[in-house]
């Protein structure tokens, strides 16, 4: 069954001249028990399409039913299935972490007790007990991370919106939240993920959608994905740059297409279909005339070459340059989840 479908969303801000749409048409299907997700440029559409399908934003165009329940005519049904964590922790840093959970807790309508029990479960499941009882402002990034996920898990949600959970975490902290999402999937729950970082599509996602200008250009798993940019390639690091040229005539014989020059790095990316064949081959010439290297390697498509392909934009260069201020709309949307549903 689809957790959640999604068919011609549309969103514009603004009116007249200054009208800017940004959502343009999405349809989306995620399956019951499943992880898709959402990658795309900075002003893509992500965190608006996420907006929507939590109710936060109304809806301009096309319609969304989040767990059966449709999402314009049913916005309390929805919010009770659904959690949502933002892409920055939306927590109250002068409560303890214990002290938050327990706010959460009685927002969605849990009882005093119900809140303090839940809390104490959630605290040792992200590992924040010993620091249960301290103020969130004290807690590391990582931490706090864990600690607006716990808020957003209060009530055992069926469908879980996870808006870029990562950013600004390091890689430590951040494998760490990969567990609790896949202890969170083996537990039943259905996750819509956006993210900018392509190795956590890569390493989550059972399907991945890849959304540009407001509108779904791609969609698939990593390896469908990967296997629309092409087969495998050899990349070659030239020691001396004179001999650049020679090196590009060798590696162009056998090749299956042109070469790719960086004459900063002096590296040289030629497709192949030959796999490690080729890579012999090419040592063996690139050694019978002379042209000493730095490295060679034979690689796989990455989502990062998708990325490129499709949006023609490196996804490295998209998540160094996040947007804040984005960033603090979609941890204000959180509160606002949480605030409405207690209504």
């Amino acid at each position: 069954m689809n957790a959640i479908i999604a068919e011609g969303l549309v969103k514009t801000f603004g009116s007249g001249d200054k009208a800017v749409k940004a959502v343009s048409g999405v349809d989306l299907t995620v399956d019951e028990g499943t992880v898709v997700s959402m990658l795309g440029p900075n002003g893509a559409g992500k965190t608006t399409t996420v907006r929507m399908l939590t109710t936060l934003l109304p809806i301009d165009g096309g319609r969304a039913l989040v767990a059966g329940y449709d999402v314009a005519d049913q916005p309390q049904a929805v919010r009770s299935s659904i959690g949502l964590s933002g892409q920055f922790a939306a927590v109250d840093e002068n409560l303890t972490g214990r002290e938050n959970l327990w706010m959460f807790g009685r927002l969605y309508q849990l009882s005093s007790k119900q809140a303090a029990r839940r809390a104490d479960e959630l605290l040792e499941q992200f590992s924040l007990t010993d620091a249960a009882d301290r103020p969130s402002k004290t807690y590391s990034g990582g931490m706090r991370r864990r600690l607006d996920l716990a808020g957003s898990l209060v009530i055992h949600p069926k469908i879980l919106f996870l808006d870029e959970p990562t950013t600004g975490l390091d890689p430590a902290s951040r494998l760490d939240l990969w567990d609790i999402i896949r202890q969170r999937v083996r537990g039943g729950a259905t996750i819509l993920l956006t993210t900018q970082y392509l190795e956590e599509a890569d390493a989550l996602a059972d399907r991945i959608v890849v959304i540009d200008h407001g509108r779904i250009i791609a969609e698939g798993t990593a390896d469908e994905l990967k296997a629309k940019v092409g087969g495998e390639r050899i990349e070659v690091v030239v020691h001396d740059p004179a001999l650049m040229q020679r090196a590009i005539e060798i590696l162009q014989r056998g090749s299956d297409g042109q070469c790719v020059v960086d004459e900063h790095t002096r590296k040289l990316t030629v497709p192949t279909t030959m796999g490690s064949k080729g890579l012999v081959h090419v040592i063996r010439d690139l050694d019978e005339h002379k042209v000493e290297i730095d490295d060679i390697a034979l690689r796989r498509p990455t989502l990062d070459d998708v990325f490129l392909e499709l949006t023609g934009r490196h996804a490295e260069d998209e998540a160094a340059s996040t947007d804040a201020a984005a960033g603090t709309d979609a941890a204000a949307g959180t509160d606002a989840a949480a605030k409405e549903a207690a209504k």
